[in-house]
């Protein structure tokens, strides 16, 4: 009983922590935000898979030019993606937006040609040894791989 009344006096004296308390569990909590980097050759996929990852249309997708930032949101955390375009012009400007990243996408198309696929390489080499890259984690992702040319896991 004498809890009740200590309840009954709180509640009337501080009716707004009581409803508060009673009703409302407050503003959830903030999810933490990770700032990664998406790279990899033009036509890998990159663009296709934030957006699938972000649910939005497949419909009009267009090659990335310059980058783009999209919030991935999961349960537990928000991923802040800045995808950079793969095009021969624009991947020297790569180095210029590593700057605050804590981790790397790599995509690669394992269909592509021989040739593009050492240039992927090639560029996945320089990535895993830049200053601003080379302690983060690296996810590499073996993209496209429902056509019939895909390569295994092994082979890229």
């Amino acid at each position: 009983k004498s809890n009740l009344i200590l309840f009954c006096f709180v509640c009337f004296a501080l009716p707004w922590q009581c409803f508060r308390a009673l009703c409302c569990k407050g503003p959830p909590p903030p999810r933490p935000e990770y700032d990664l980097v998406c790279i990899g050759l033009s036509g890998s996929g990159k663009t296709s898979l934030l957006s699938q990852l972000c649910s939005e249309s497949p419909e009009n997708i267009v090659s990335t030019t310059g980058f783009s930032i999209k919030a991935v949101p999961f349960q537990n955390a928000i991923l802040n993606v800045k995808e950079l375009g793969g095009a021969d012009n624009i991947r020297k400007y790569w180095s210029r937006y590593y700057q605050g990243s804590q981790g790397v996408i790599f995509v690669l198309d394992s269909a592509s040609s021989e040739d593009d696929l050492e240039t992927a390489r090639n560029e996945l080499h320089s990535a895993l040894q830049h200053p601003q890259l080379c302690t983060l984690p690296f996810l590499i992702l073996a993209n496209h791989q429902d056509k019939p040319a895909a390569r295994s896991v092994q082979e890229v």
